[in-house]
C-alpha cells in the first residue's frame, strides 16, 4: 500500500512538474525595456569638460534620456547643425550672421558658461608665472619674436633667467572656438595681426605647429622643449601647463582665475544684447582677465519631434539652474544671474 501511494505521488509530481514547464513555455516574454531617448550634438571642445559632466549627471537623473557630444571644435559643431545632422550644436563665438542666414531655421545662443583662454608654455627650467602683454603674444605667434630671452619678453621677466631658446609656436589646426577667442583679443590689442591674420575659428597661422582640439595643443605642449600656445583654462590644469598673467587694458598683469573672468563678464554685462551674441575679450576693469568668452549651446529655434523639443527645453533650464553649480569646481565661471534670468525667458522661444 505504501509502494503503491509512492507511485501515485511521483505520478502527480511529474504531472505538476509537466504542466509547470508547460506554462512557463507558453507565457508571454518580458516586454523589453524601452530605448532611451538620443540626442545627438557636436562642437566645441572649449566646454567639453563640463558638458561631459553635465550629459552624465544628467542621464542619472533622467535615464530615458542620452545625450552624445562630439567635441570636434566649435567649426564643425556649427556645420553639423546647418547640415542637420546633430540635434543642437556648441560653439565658442556666437554664429556669425552668415552662418546664421545658412542655417534651415533660425538658431538661438544660449551661454552656458565662461571660460579663459591662457597662453601656456613649456619652459626647461622656469617654473616661473610669465607676464605677457597683447602686442608681444601677437609678435610671437607672427614669428616675429623667436627666442625666449628676446629684449622684449625679457623686460616683462625682470629676474627671471630666460633660455636662448628657440619658441615654438602651438596652434589649432582644426576650426575653433578658442582660436576666435584668441585671435579676436589679438586683433584688438594689434592693428598689425588684425590686417595680417585677422580674427576667425581658422586663419592662416603664419608660424606654428597643429594641434586637433585643446587636447591636441596641451599634449604638443607638454611634449615640446620651448612650446607655447593658448588652451581654455582646464587643459592647462589639467595637463599641469605652467600659463602666464596677461595684461589687461587697464594696465594690470592678470593670471587667469574665476574672479577675473567673472571680472571681465561683469564690466561688459550692459553690452550683452538680446540674442547674446557678444565679444568679452579686452574688457575693462582692474581685476578683469582679458582673453574670455561665453561658450554657447545652439539650439534651433523650431524642433519637430515633440520628444527631442521637450527633452532639449528640459536640459536647459537645468543647465541654468543646477547645472551653474558644477562650473566652478572645473575652473569655469558661472554665469551672471541677470543673464540666466534672461535665457530662462529665451526658452519659450524654442518651438
Amino acid at each position: 500500500m505504501k509502494h503503491k501511494t509512492s507511485i501515485t505521488s511521483i505520478a502527480l509530481g511529474a504531472v505538476l512538474v509537466v504542466l509547470g514547464v508547460c506554462a512557463f513555455v507558453e507565457s508571454p516574454s518580458a516586454a523589453p525595456a524601452p530605448s532611451p531617448l538620443l540626442l545627438n550634438a557636436a562642437g566645441a571642445t572649449f566646454p567639453y569638460p563640463i558638458y561631459s559632466k553635465w550629459f552624465t549627471e544628467y542621464n542619472r537623473l533622467h535615464p530615458d534620456i542620452q545625450i552624445n557630444y562630439n567635441s570636434i571644435g566649435s567649426g564643425g559643431g556649427i556645420r553639423q547643425l546647418q547640415a542637420g545632422t546633430v540635434d543642437f550644436g556648441a560653439s565658442d563665438p556666437p554664429m556669425s550672421d552668415d552662418e546664421m542666414h545658412q542655417n534651415k531655421v533660425p538658431v538661438l545662443h544660449f551661454p552656458t558658461v565662461l571660460g579663459a583662454v591662457v597662453p601656456t608654455y613649456n619652459i626647461q627650467g622656469i617654473n616661473e608665472e610669465l607676464n605677457f602683454t597683447g602686442p608681444v603674444l601677437s609678435d610671437i605667434f607672427m614669428g616675429k619674436i623667436t627666442k625666449w630671452n628676446d629684449p622684449a619678453l625679457a623686460s616683462l621677466n625682470k629676474g627671471v633667467k630666460l633660455p636662448e631658446a628657440d619658441i615654438v609656436v602651438v596652434h589649432r589646426s582644426d576650426g575653433s572656438g578658442t582660436s576666435f577667442v584668441w585671435t579676436d583679443y589679438l586683433s584688438k590689442v594689434s592693428k598689425e595681426w588684425e590686417t595680417k591674420v585677422g580674427r576667425n575659428k581658422s586663419v592662416n597661422w603664419p608660424v606654428g605647429l597643429g594641434g586637433k582640439g585643446n587636447e591636441g595643443v596641451a599634449g604638443l605642449i607638454r611634449q615640446t622643449t620651448g612650446a607655447i600656445g593658448y588652451v581654455e583654462l582646464i587643459y592647462a590644469i589639467q595637463n599641469n601647463l605652467s600659463y602666464g598673467r596677461v595684461k589687461n587694458s587697464s594696465g594690470f598683469f592678470v593670471k587667469a582665475n574665476l574672479a577675473g573672468v567673472t571680472a571681465a563678464a561683469a564690466s561688459e554685462a550692459k553690452k550683452i544684447p538680446a540674442d547674446f551674441r557678444v565679444s568679452i575679450t579686452d574688457p575693462s576693469g582692474k581685476a578683469a582677465y582679458p582673453i574670455c568668452s561665453f561658450t554657447y549651446l545652439l539650439i534651433p529655434s523650431k524642433i519637430d519631434d515633440p520628444a527631442k523639443k521637450t527633452a532639449i527645453k528640459d536640459f536647459l533650464h537645468w543647465m541654468l539652474i543646477d547645472g551653474q553649480n558644477d562650473a566652478e569646481g572645473l575652473s569655469y565661471a558661472k554665469l551672471p544671474k541677470d543673464v540666466v534670468a534672461r535665457e530662462l525667458k529665451a526658452i519659450a522661444q524654442i518651438d
